[in-house]
């Protein structure tokens, strides 16, 4: 009867942990979504602080084109969006479509990084 009781026992606990280990679930994998828009620069130094802006921000990668000034980001959007990221751009003074840097934000930038503003 002694052996009974440890034997059940034992199966009791090896049934509790598969039943454990089986309830671990996997997480979804996180959708990304890829956009372009224009940000107004001009020299690859623009392209370092608007590449390391957007990814401060959230931006899993980010390319800035020196000859389109075309920005390809890619980003999670449960976490940023194309208006968080075109906020951080203008912060660290550059232009996009929909926000404008500040003037004394503009005006910090390195005299080769001062691109034709739009009126």
């Amino acid at each position: 009867m002694k052996t009974f009781k440890l034997f059940f026992a034992i199966v009791l606990l090896a049934a509790f942990g598969a039943s454990t280990t089986a309830q671990t679930t996997t997480k979804a994998p996180v959708q990304q979504k890829t956009e372009t828009f224009k940000v107004w620069g001009k020299c690859d130094m623009c392209k370092t602080r608007i590449e390391k802006a957007v990814k401060t921000e959230g931006a899993t990668s980010a390319n800035w084109d020196t000859e389109t000034s075309m920005l390809t980001v890619t980003f999670d959007p449960d976490k940023t969006s194309v208006d968080a990221l075109g906020k951080k751009l203008a912060s660290v003074g550059h232009d996009t479509e929909k926000y404008k840097a500040p003037d004394d934000v503009y005006a910090k930038l390195p005299d080769c990084c001062h691109y034709d503003r739009a009126k």
